[in-house]
């Protein structure tokens, strides 16, 4: 059976579901890790719940099917019937690793304190922090175990490349595996910031995290 680690392991790749506009059912990889993910013309929702309740409800989602999963009235349903909360639908991208040593000059810490630092400690493991001189980047595993990357710059230092340069750094320090990152879809400078970088958008998600 096709696992959720696969699927995201393929469109690493550039390799996606058929655009046949069926979803696809998985389980959870994790407790921590349900959600819904939205590729063109095919959508994987990842719970344990019943497969036979979530095609029953989408065909009750009166709405154009390729947009069922990411409906509200869809999602709203799922997260009352497993007891979990979402806070956006992100628009979901990966970067391929690079070679060599990132040009910007970073510095491994330890800071449990950073807002940024506590948010990725909740959501994923084998978290590591990296200071720049007005930045941070955060590195940790995510959904299915897939590397995930999130930074923080300053207020008084952006517009200046700093964010490009941190999540391209984040392809250099990933010991030779694509790196994921999630954004809000109203986030526009983040996104370029990515683009920019080389992440390329894969599809949209939608992550249930348990209140």
């Amino acid at each position: 059976m096709e696992t959720l680690r696969d699927i995201l392991d393929a469109a690493a790749m550039g390799v996606f579901p058929p655009a046949d506009g069926r979803t696809t059912v998985v389980p959870q990889h994790s407790h921590r890790d349900a959600g819904v993910l939205a590729f063109t013309a095919h959508s994987v929702v990842f719970t344990d719940e019943d497969p036979a309740w979530v095609y029953e409800t989408l065909r009750a989602v009166d709405c154009d099917a390729l947009a069922a999963t990411m409906n509200a009235r869809f999602l709203s349903a799922l997260m009352e019937r497993t007891g979990r909360g979402s806070d956006t639908i992100d628009v979901l991208t990966v970067g391929a690793p690079l070679p060599g040593e990132p040009q910007l000059a970073l510095r491994e810490i330890d800071d449990p304190g950073h807002p940024r630092v506590l948010s990725s400690r909740r959501r994923r493991d084998d978290v590591r922090v990296w200071a720049a001189d007005g930045g941070l980047l955060v590195l940790g595993r995510g959904v299915a175990g897939r590397l995930e990357v999130a930074v923080e710059v300053a207020e008084d230092v952006r517009h200046r490349g700093l964010g490009r340069a941190l999540v391209r750094a984040a392809r250099q320090l990933s010991g030779g595996e694509p790196v994921w990152a999630q954004v809000s879809a109203g986030n526009a400078r983040s996104l370029r910031a990515f683009q920019a970088a080389g992440y390329l958008p894969v599809g949209s998600e939608v992550l249930l995290s348990a209140r």
